[in-house]
Parts: structure tokens; sequence; C-alpha cells
């Protein structure tokens, strides 16, 4: 910037009228104004934006807590269904056992007595016979009737599955180990029995060589065999 004496100032200035001046005066307060309300325009953005800032984390907050609050009632719900669903299962699981224990019972009375006509001679009846190796239980027989040259493994189920007959093929198998390692000769053979048994299941298990024993009236019995019927030995 240029700096000018007072001398050089006035020599300047002789040359100017009053409406120069005047009018000098007026452009520079106009500036001067248009400055100001810039200024105060800016000043204007600023607040509003500040106060959308303020109120949109006010809001956000809002929501956060309204979002976390229902979270919690969420999540009581949620434990509280859990806790029914828990108690549910409890109480269905007892209702099976008990289910499972009154099926067995239907077949606890002579069922060693049903084999004879099929050559056995069973002598001991026992109901949850458990097979240890090594110090733990490695199978269970529902019944194990036994005489001194045949062992028979009865697995018994409310409902007849096929899956539960390949279950009891590999128990056998089990137990059939737990004979070897204690040099017992005698020769294992298995049966199913069940309170309800479908007839694909039926085929299923004596196609597998396993006897099949059902509910008729109030006993026990075993069912016909097919002319091909080969019992699997273990």
């Amino acid at each position: 910037m240029e700096i000018i004496t007072a001398k050089q100032a006035s020599e300047a200035a002789r040359g100017l009228t009053f409406e120069d001046v005047w009018a000098a005066l007026m452009e520079d307060r106009q500036q001067q104004a248009e400055s100001r309300w810039r200024m105060d325009e800016l000043t204007r953005n600023v607040e509003r934006a500040s106060n959308t800032v303020t109120e949109l984390t006010s809001k956000t907050k809002s929501s956060i807590d309204e979002l976390t609050k229902k979270l919690g009632e969420l999540t009581k719900r949620v434990d509280g269904t859990s806790a029914s669903v828990a108690e549910l299962t409890k109480n269905v699981g007892g209702i099976n056992n008990s289910l499972g224990r009154f099926t067995e019972s239907l077949f606890s009375t002579g069922l060693d007595g049903l084999f004879n006509e099929f050559g056995y001679t069973f002598t001991k009846q026992g109901p949850h016979v458990k097979f240890k190796i090594d110090g733990k239980v490695a199978a269970e027989a529902d019944y194990f009737l036994e005489d001194g040259e045949y062992a028979m493994a009865v697995e018994v189920k409310t409902e007849l599955r096929t899956r539960d007959v390949d279950d009891h093929i590999e128990r056998i198998g089990v137990i059939r180990r737990y004979f070897d390692a204690r040099g017992d000769k005698r020769v294992l053979v298995g049966a199913v029995a069940g309170g309800i048994v479908h007839e694909n299941v039926l085929n299923y298990a004596l196609r597998q060589g396993l006897y099949v024993v059902t509910q008729k009236g109030n006993s026990a019995v075993v069912v016909d065999l097919p002319p091909d019927f080969q019992t699997r030995k273990w």
C-alpha cells in the first residue's frame, strides 16, 4: 500500500468537487453496509447450522434413548419367551420320559418267554442293563435277556422309527465288543419293541434280522416272521 503525505493529499483533493467526495463516501458506506449484511448473514447461517446440529443431536439422543428402551423391552420379552420355551421343553421332556417309561412297562412282563417258540430259553431278564468299557458306559439295553448260549438286547420305543433300528444295531455291536473283551462267547441277537410300529419300519427291522415286538390288546407279541427272515447274529 502506497503512503502519501498530507501535502500530496491536499493537492489531490483540489480537483475534487463536493459531489465527487459525497459520491465516494456513499459508495464506501454502501460497501460497508454490504459487508455488514454479509457478516450478519454469515452469523445467521452459523446460528441456524448450530441450531440444526443441536436439534439433530437432541433428536438423535431421543431416538437412541427410545431405541434403547425398545431393545430393553424386546430383550425382556425374548428372555421371557426363552424361559417359557425352556420350561415347555422341560415339561415336554418330562412327558416324553414318563411316556417312555410307561411304554417300557408294557413290555416288561414275560418278555423273555415270548421267544421260546423261536428256540430260545432265556432264564434271565434285566431292565436298563449297562455295559461299561474303560470305566465308561458304552451301551445300555432297555431289556437284556440271557441264557447260557444266547443273549438278546431289546430296545423299546413309544413310536419305533428307522433310525432307532440303526441305533440299536450299532448298540449291539458295542455289546459284542464288551463280550469279546471278557471272553464271553455267547451269541448276541437283537429285538426292537414299540407301542407304535409303522409297516415300513417293521419291514426294515425284519430285513435287518431283528425280531419285532408290538402290543396286541394287553399283551406283547412277536410279529410273524416272513419266510425269508434271517436272524442277525453277532
